[in-house]
């Protein structure tokens, strides 16, 4: 096979991944398919993937579904090796209804779309401190949700709790109920006498709550640290805090030079303007698309800088005057702060390289 193909000087791979196996196409100068394989999500695997798809030819570039899931360890080994990855970001919904779904369409779907230069991004590399601060804000995510749901089941079982104990814990500030619960001991051999058992399950939330306060209170002096060390100058603009600066960060990428330009950016943030118009009306909307998390940490910037910022203030005066309403105006800020943002990012990824060259 590897001789049949020898004239192909030039082909397009495709990877349709998955957690076990990863399903590999190669298609020719032409787009069409050479063949397709199944291969082990290994070390080794990658290895003979990579050097399957180079045995029909010059490997230009290779499409890929899901880099930051399933695919994040072959992207990692595909860049150590100076393959050019793109990621595949949505199916040909045309294709699927016309050919059905497996994995080997799939994967075939993804060298075309690799070969064609549609429906593809620059991925994000996933092997720089970006990565360990979105990892930890996973982490952090977690703990505040389950830190939450303790906090409910306890006010929860307070409410249908025998009226001795409700009436001692009911008007209690969240803390003082926490700690006040947390130092009981009751009777571990009681658990049968509905008070005491009670007492076990309130104790053992309370414990829970503490355990995951600390633990979020370990992750925010990480991740704090993370975001002085990549950006500074972004915790120091008004209204940026650690939370909203460490989602535009991890949304930006540790390879933020994959974004062309500040309206790129705006346009993965959601927060780009988007054409209703419509007849004689000339008007822009909301963009409902993007990363909503980046989009969330935008808008908390804009509300604090509607409250706090006497520039901004002038703005909204200026905007409401022009008979803009409240979510146009917002929506004008929020692109501002993106342009802001990116621009200050853009900088401090240029001085860390600029200083990691001269090293």
């Amino acid at each position: 096979m590897n001789k049949q193909h020898e004239a192909h000087s030039l082909v397009v791979g495709g990877i349709d991944t998955h957690k076990i196996i990863h399903v590999a196409a190669v298609v020719d100068e032409h787009d069409r398919v050479l063949g397709s394989k199944t291969f082990a999500t290994t070390t080794h695997g990658y290895k003979s993937l990579l050097t399957w798809m180079r045995s029909f030819g010059e490997l230009e570039r290779v499409g890929m579904e899901c880099t930051g899931t399933y695919g994040a360890g072959l992207l990692r080994y595909l860049q150590r090796c100076h393959v050019k990855t793109l990621e595949v970001t949505s199916p040909d919904k045309t294709a699927r209804r016309k050919r059905g779904k497996d994995d080997v369409i799939d994967a075939e779907n993804a060298a075309h779309a690799a070969f064609a230069g549609i429906r593809t991004v620059t991925p994000k590399t996933r092997d720089g401190m970006t990565e360990s601060l979105r990892v930890l804000k996973v982490c952090r995510k977690t703990a505040v949700a389950a830190r939450r749901v303790a906090l409910q089941i306890i006010q929860t079982q307070i409410v249908s709790a025998p009226e001795a104990l409700r009436d001692q814990l009911r008007s209690m500030t969240r803390m003082k109920l926490i700690r006040t619960v947390a130092a009981w001991r009751p009777d571990m051999t009681g658990y049968r006498d509905v008070t005491m058992a009670y007492r076990i399950v309130l104790k053992s939330l309370a414990c829970r709550y503490i355990e995951l306060h600390d633990e979020v209170a370990e992750l925010d002096v990480m991740i704090k640290a993370i975001v002085d060390d990549l950006a500074p100058n972004l915790i120091s603009r008004r209204s940026i805090g650690y939370e909203s600066a460490s989602q535009l960060l991890i949304t930006a990428g540790h390879n933020s030079e994959r974004l062309r330009s500040e309206a790129s950016f705006a346009a993965l943030c959601g927060v780009s303007p988007v054409p209703a118009s419509s007849g004689q009306t000339r008007r822009y909307r909301l963009n409902r698309g993007g990363d909503r998390a980046a989009n969330s940490a935008l808008h908390i910037i804009a509300i604090g800088r509607i409250h706090y910022d006497p520039k901004t203030q002038a703005y909204v005066k200026k905007r409401t005057e022009q008979g803009l309403t409240k979510l146009e105006i917002i929506r004008c800020l929020k692109r501002y702060i993106a342009r802001e943002v990116y621009h200050v990012i853009c900088a401090r990824n240029h001085t860390i390289n600029q200083v990691q060259i001269n090293a």
